[in-house]
């Protein structure tokens, strides 16, 4: 039995296939990671899988140093968007996380190296059986919640952060009986500074 979360949907099923899991060591597709799942809360991951392309374009292919400088006026712009996720308040936010976001990457040489120390520069592999074993949140996303909050970051709560985990590599969370837990395991890297 695989992890059947994704369902039928097969843009959700080729993320699952070849993109969450996979450990993430790029600052740019941090910052897409983390905005992403800043959109995602209160909502499904199918809803903003599924608008991914428009928030490409909307924020400037996820480039933080792009992101920070927008003005307030081209915030409101996006308000009227279609192509993405029209909330005021996360929309705001993604700029107030990007500025958070430039300043832990010149502070630690790259948001990645500041990120890993979370799970220790390790991936946290899980050992699911069945969907009922996943969980919402760890101590490793807790923590990681309370300092992004403490770095000036919003829309980082601990489930938001664990899911960031699990989607950027740091928690292996396929079920052991999905091909996918072998594989992503295998793509530690563990000179990820």
């Amino acid at each position: 039995m695989a992890c059947n979360w994704y369902g039928d949907d097969p843009l959700m099923k080729s993320y699952h296939d070849t993109e969450w899991g996979v450990p993430v060591y790029d600052d740019r597709l941090w910052f897409e990671y983390i905005l992403l799942d800043g959109f995602q809360a209160g909502l499904s991951w199918k809803t903003v899988l599924h608008k991914r392309e428009g928030f490409r374009e909307a924020f400037e292919n996820f480039q933080p140093e792009k992101v920070v400088n927008f003005t307030d006026e081209r915030l409101a712009q996006l308000q009227q968007n279609p192509k993405i996720i029209r909330n005021k308040l996360k929309i705001a936010a993604a700029r107030k996380n990007a500025a958070a976001f430039l300043k832990l990457q010149e502070k630690h040489g790259s948001f990645s190296s500041y990120i890993w120390q979370f799970t220790e520069g390790e991936m946290k592999v899980n050992h699911l059986t069945k969907d009922s074993d996943f969980q919402a949140t760890s101590k490793e996303s807790d923590a990681m919640s309370k300092a992004l909050k403490k770095e000036g970051f919003s829309f980082v709560g601990s489930t938001i952060c664990y899911a960031f985990m699990q989607a950027a590599g740091m928690v292996n969370d396929h079920l052991v009986t999905c091909k996918r837990h072998k594989e992503v395991q295998d793509l530690q890297n563990p000179n990820y500074l």
